[in-house]
């Protein structure tokens, strides 16, 4: 054996009684309890001890499982030292219940340390703790030599038996987590080979289009320009003047677009800065947001600026946007001068409170949406 077998713990996956199933569990529970029950009739159904004997018996009972507990969670917390205290004191308890007459519970309690040590210590320390628990227990055994060999045999069998099952329990529950985590992977580098898909073909034909749309717009308005001024002819370049403004826009909603689909994200208050007309603050920790909550944020602001220039044209707007540390909060406000309620319902571009409200919960946000006290305020919060 190399030095590592015998200085290495069981991992802390075999340890813990987390990755056993039920019937094992059940199993386990079943053998504690009639361990028990066997310990307290052994010792206090023979007529040997009093009524203040039987008491103290229940304590110190009572304390060795104490002290049992301990010992697992040290020993799954790695912990060499305390570990092996608690077992020399599960150990002198043991003998103080030989000492007392109490054989029985001092049998199980010689067989118990002995077996745990073996199945939840590093070697090193696990077979001389083991070696100490069954040279007590053979002290005291009256069965003969031969009996006393095989049941110290069976013991550490036993005992080493456990520890080979845990550590395969555990290598189990650590390439489970291992297989999750590689399918997760997978699963995300597939989303994202089909988001960079859609984002080229958006960008093969709609970004395309809308380029050549700018430039061919562009050109009308340098031609009409040359002509005689006139009503009509002012008309039709105003139009132009429009469709152009909306294609520029088009375009760049649609790289915005583009680059969440590739998880590409701009610091969002920079986003707020150069896209919506209004007065924006930033307060706590900047840091860089996820592309999809980068994108909310940036959305929902500009539906209720648009909103508020819509329906409150000339009211003085702030976006107010807060970094806290498990979200990013967004506050649209404006100074009053609002229509009806209903009609921020509904904006000029087809998007409306709804579904700013429905972007935010897919993210396991919220959005509230009402009356202030001066205008309307938009308020949006989305883990970040």
């Amino acid at each position: 054996m190399t030095g590592a077998i015998w200085t290495s713990w069981p991992s802390r996956e075999a340890l813990s009684a987390g990755n056993r199933t039920r019937p094992r569990a059940l199993i386990a529970w079943s053998v504690r309890v009639v361990l028990l029950t066997v310990m307290l009739w052994g010792a206090f159904t023979s007529g040997r001890f009093g009524p203040w004997e039987v008491a103290l018996g229940l304590v110190g009972v009572a304390g060795c499982a104490v002290a049992a507990w301990a010992f697992f969670r040290t020993s799954l917390e790695h912990r060499p030292w305390p570990s092996l205290a608690l077992l020399a004191l599960l150990m002198v308890a043991a003998l103080g219940a030989q000492q007392a007459g109490a054989r029985v519970p001092a049998v199980i309690l010689w067989c118990g340390c002995a077996v745990s040590a073996l199945e939840r210590l590093p070697l090193a320390a696990g077979l001389p703790a083991t070696a100490v628990a069954l040279g007590a227990y053979a002290a005291v055994d009256t069965g003969g030599w031969l009996n006393t060999a095989i049941t110290t045999g069976g013991l550490c069998l036993a005992g080493y038996v456990l520890r080979l099952d845990a550590e395969a329990r555990g290598s189990a529950q650590r390439l489970l987590v291992q297989e999750r985590a590689a399918r997760a992977a997978e699963a995300e580098t597939a989303a994202l080979d089909e988001r960079a898909r859609i984002a080229r073909e958006i960008h093969d034909v709609l970004a395309h289009s809308l380029s050549a749309q700018l430039v061919h717009l562009e050109a009308t308005r340098l031609l009409i320009e040359r002509e005689p001024a006139g009503g009509f002819r002012d008309r039709v370049l105003e139009r132009v003047v429009v469709a152009r403004s909306m294609a520029r826009e088009a375009l760049t909603e649609t790289r915005h677009a583009l680059s969440a689909l590739r998880g590409e994200a701009s610091p969002v208050e920079r986003q707020l800065a150069a896209a919506e007309p209004a007065e924006v603050s930033v307060t706590g920790e900047q840091r860089t947001l996820t592309a999809e909550a980068s994108q909310t944020v940036r959305r929902v602001a500009q539906e209720a600026v648009t909103n508020v220039r819509k329906h409150a044209p000339g009211a003085r707007v702030l976006v107010r946007l807060e970094y806290l540390p498990d979200e990013v909060a967004l506050e649209v406000t404006d100074s009053g001068g609002r229509g009806p309620e209903e009609e921020l319902a509904v904006s000029g571009s087809g998007y409306g409170l709804l579904g700013m409200r429905e972007r935010a919960e897919l993210l396991g946000g919220t959005l509230e949406a009402g009356p202030g006290e001066e205008g309307f305020v938009v308020t949006l919060r989305v883990p970040a």
